[in-house]
């Protein structure tokens, strides 16, 4: 067991597992005495590794998110999934007021540090009821991911008329709109189209789904339980067919699966072969004892996924990569170009890893800055520290950066600041 609430938690499953800063953390389902009202909670901890254990402080875990009475969610929240999008923490989960017979509906709740969250005034997803069907279960179990400006949303609602007999079935909505209240989409067979009409289409056989974005197989994989296993079902980002066959993670499973994650809901390219290997875990509960409980990780590597063959893919695989330059210098792959460094030292500060080889395909990216040794370092009067181009572009990095760099900072006024274009942030 690598993630539980303790000694008093009944259960302990649903989890959304972030990798960020050099730590693991994780959302989970459960239940702990005196929190909240006598329903579902949503506890925390970080770890070092997936392997765990996960704690918080003494504690195993601690809870951050429960039920408010008089609300939709007043008395159970649970099946987190959580994403830091920029400056914001945002957590979707499941919430209902008393039991779950068609009260279920989703909500979205934002934070600064994924600890203490203020939850919207309403469901943003509730059951459609097209379909009666034995399982009143409704909407939720949401999993969202952060692709190209939109938000997506994969969830269950066992109402709908693309569900299957028993209810199962994920369905997919997308916004601009983190709080989905604006210009929301949904997933249908003629492609997306503004939400509201029939919720006809399912992606995935499926109850309790997570999933995630790959930039190396560019493609959507799902994971949902089936009797071998999680298996992960891979969907291009249109939607229009897999790419790829299911691979299935083995093992014991109770309830849904957690991949572990980047703020933005993508698997991270693996660090020793970015173009042709993906990492991926889950995070998930094993045992009934007798409520789903005994988190544990399990994982794969997918091979030869040939993600760096062209250079709008390696542009997406290779982004925070650096790889050597023709000219003795080092690119860093960054928003689908190359910032180049005359250093290899620097480019290391901001580099996820440099690379020992270039992929051919790399050559096709644009350069678009050339950061010379020494060049001007300047702190703004809020403490950002930022690197100037040979162009005079603004490039904000971190004070090692500027100091590897041999670049003395030098303290302007808000006004000198922006007298440089900003191109864009660096920082790890």
């Amino acid at each position: 067991m690598v993630a539980a609430g303790g000694l008093p938690a009944p259960y302990n499953y649903g989890p959304s597992v972030l990798s960020e800063g050099g730590r693991y953390r994780a959302w989970w389902c459960s239940q702990l005495p005196g929190v909240g009202p006598a329903g579902d909670d949503v506890l925390h901890a970080s770890a070092a590794s997936p392997d765990g254990p996960f704690a918080e402080g003494a504690s195993s875990a601690v809870p951050v998110f429960a039920g408010e009475p008089g609300r939709f969610d007043g008395m159970h929240t649970c099946d987190p999934s959580v994403l830091h999008v920029g400056d914001r923490y945002y957590l979707y989960y499941t919430g209902a007021a008393g039991d779950h017979a068609h009260g279920n509906a989703i909500g979205v709740a934002t934070s600064a540090d994924g600890m203490a969250w203020t939850r919207g005034a309403a469901p943003v997803v509730t059951a459609a009821g097209e379909v009666p069907r034995g399982n009143v279960y409704g909407a939720g179990q949401p999993s969202a991911v952060f692709l190209d400006g939109w938000f997506y949303l994969l969830f269950t609602d066992t109402t709908a008329q693309g569900a299957g007999w028993n209810g199962a079935g994920q369905f997919v909505l997308r916004s601009r709109d983190p709080l989905f209240g604006e210009d929301v989409q949904a997933l249908t067979e003629r492609g997306f189209r503004p939400a509201g009409g029939e919720r006809g289409r399912s992606v995935v056989d499926a109850f309790s789904a997570d999933w995630a974005y790959s930039p190396t197989l560019d493609a959507f994989a799902i994971a949902h339980q089936t009797t071998g296993g999680t298996q992960i079902t891979f969907w291009d980002r249109e939607f229009t067919r897999h790419p790829y066959a299911p691979v299935t993670i083995p093992g014991p499973w109770q309830e849904g699966p957690g991949l572990v994650r980047d703020g933005e809901g993508w698997i991270r390219p693996s660090t020793a072969d970015p173009c042709d290997a993906v990492p991926v875990d889950v995070l998930r509960a094993t045992a009934l004892a007798p409520a789903p409980t005994d988190i544990r990780h399990f994982g794969i590597d997918i091979a030869d996924a040939d993600g760096c063959g062209t250079a709008p893919r390696a542009a997406r695989a290779l982004d925070g990569f650096a790889v050597p330059s023709p000219v003795r210098t080092v690119d860093l792959v960054h928003d689908g170009a190359r910032v180049r460094f005359e250093r290899r030292s620097v480019a290391e500060t901001v580099a996820v890893e440099v690379l020992d080889d270039r992929p051919d395909p790399v050559n096709a990216l644009p350069v678009i800055a050339d950061i010379a040794s020494g060049a001007p370092a300047l702190r703004s009067p809020a403490g950002e520290v930022g690197l100037l181009d040979t162009s005079g572009g603004l490039w904000r990095v971190t004070p090692e950066t500027a100091r590897t760099n041999a670049s003395p900072i030098i303290d302007v006024t808000q006004g000198q600041w922006r007298s440089h274009p900003a191109r864009g942030d660096l920082r790890p």
